[in-house]
């Protein structure tokens, strides 16, 4: 059961009739996982009230750029950080459900009709404990369609609400607790290796972690390790993932994994390294075994993979049921996305591109899409200095001016107390821009030709907490 508090109820209940009785319906969703999974689960839920919908895909710089022309516009996974005053008029009708830090008080009284829902209002983390999927899910559940649970639960994977603790908390627990119920989803602890399903395990852990180890990015030492371990990396001829891994092959390669990483890190670390290395995995039921679906960190990625190249209808298709063509091309994407990832890789690495400073190394991503920039920067981690964040810097592009900024660290520097998140807001707002995010994964805008204004003002407010 979804536990929620009574003001949060009422809030739900007006968006509840403001669907209700709206007949010409646009949304306007995020282009990331859980933007996409939200217009998904909000599409789907007005496909069965028989409700006529158009559905577009933005990033936040483009609100100021649209216009107001439908009875009611829905924002998804954005719009609480942004100006609405444009949409307020007295002859329109905005719903906003979000989950980021939102710039209104609750109830604001504009001309038009605003109905925001947002988990800050009423006391609740929205970086942690909901997601913008997991907000969509609410008001769809209050129509009683309590199997698309699911992808609240994929939602929250997707914007990484797992990734400090290692598991789903709060309002994110209370979706996965209602979509296990409905034997959708089932949940265990495991090893915190990506690829579940899809990749051998010798591959897998290859790409383990941020903190850098002799199998770091060396296939034949993860395969001389599992051989010491007594791990097969074949079941007769085919490769084993991580899924096919027995409790106590699991438990070998856990307390393995512990000994290399507290011999890495400094002492103060030591009593995090556990939390790296195991946390609970979300597998969906519905589809099948070995298929990039099945696992909700690898379904993510697809999700993902389709947005940052602008083709979130196929995304979109996939989360509302199409197991055929559509996954087919998804698939195709997801093979197009790792290609250009290994491609802007191997730029940034060949060239020697990662720059250090005192408290933090960055690098210039001009020839990268700014869509894919936080997912490479996250990526080339592992080849720089893992003890410092690092900062990926590309052009907005599409004729818009200005700098994307995106900022991945270890997990262990967020265990220590520093929220990026917080910090990098600050900092792009004393150059003219805005940012925001998770205390291990960031971003900002910031104007063209602030770049090393910004790089220096963000090292010295790290100065002494690094």
């Amino acid at each position: 059961m979804v536990e929620s508090n009574n003001a949060m109820n009422l809030s739900f209940k007006k968006a509840h009739e403001l669907i209700k009785e709206s007949e010409d319906i646009k949304i306007y969703t995020h282009i990331d996982c859980d933007g996409v999974t939200a217009g998904a689960v909000l599409s789907s839920m007005l496909d069965r009230l028989g409700k006529d919908h158009e559905i577009d895909f933005i990033s936040l710089d483009k609100i100021e750029d649209i216009e107001s022309e439908n009875e009611l516009t829905i924002f998804s996974d954005l719009g609480s950080g942004q100006e609405m005053d444009k949409f307020c008029t007295s002859s329109t009708k905005t719903l906003i459900l979000d989950h980021h830090p939102p710039i209104r008080k609750m109830d604001n009284s504009y001309n038009g009709q605003l109905v925001e829902l947002n988990p800050h209002f009423h006391n609740i983390d929205g970086s942690y404990e909901i997601s913008g999927g997991g907000m969509a899910y609410l008001l769809a559940r209050t129509f009683g369609f309590i199997d698309l649970s699911w992808m609240g639960v994929l939602s929250a994977v997707g914007d990484m609400q797992n990734s400090f603790s290692g598991k789903l908390i709060g309002l994110n627990n209370s979706i996965l607790n209602e979509s296990i119920q409905e034997n959708l989803i089932s949940s265990q602890n495991d090893l915190a290796i990506y690829g579940r399903q899809t990749r051998p395990i010798f591959i897998a852990l290859s790409y383990f972690g941020d903190v850098n180890l002799p199998i770091t990015n060396n296939k034949t030492e993860c395969l001389l390790l599992l051989n010491k371990l007594d791990i097969p990396t074949k079941n007769g001829r085919k490769h084993r993932p991580l899924c096919d891994l027995t409790v106590q092959e699991k438990g070998r390669l856990f307390s393995e994994l512990v000994r290399m990483l507290s011999l890495e890190v400094p002492a103060k670390y030591v009593k995090y390294v556990p939390k790296l290395i195991s946390g609970d995995s979300y597998e969906f039921l519905m589809e099948e075994k070995y298929s990039p679906l099945r696992d909700a960190s690898e379904f993510s990625t697809a999700v993902n993979a389709c947005g940052r190249h602008n083709h979130h209808n196929v995304a979109m298709n996939v989360l509302k049921g199409d197991r055929g063509s559509g996954l087919d091309e998804m698939e195709d994407l997801a093979l197009e996305h790792r290609r250009y990832l290994a491609k802007k890789m191997e730029w940034i690495r060949g060239d020697e591109r990662i720059t250090a400073m005192d408290n933090l190394q960055y690098f210039e991503g001009s020839e990268i899409k700014s869509e894919v920039i936080g997912t490479i920067t996250g990526m080339i981690l592992s080849y720089g200095d893992w003890k410092k964040p690092i900062i990926g810097l590309t052009p907005i592009g599409d004729e818009k001016e200005g700098i994307k900024v995106s900022l991945r660290c270890s997990r262990l520097l967020a265990y220590d107390g520093i929220h990026f998140g917080n910090l990098i807001r600050k900092v792009a707002k004393k150059v003219g821009g805005t940012g925001g995010g998770h205390s291990v994964a960031c971003g900002a805008y910031i104007p063209e030709g602030k770049t090393n204004e910004f790089l220096k003002l963000f090292d010295e407010s790290l100065k002494g907490k690094i």
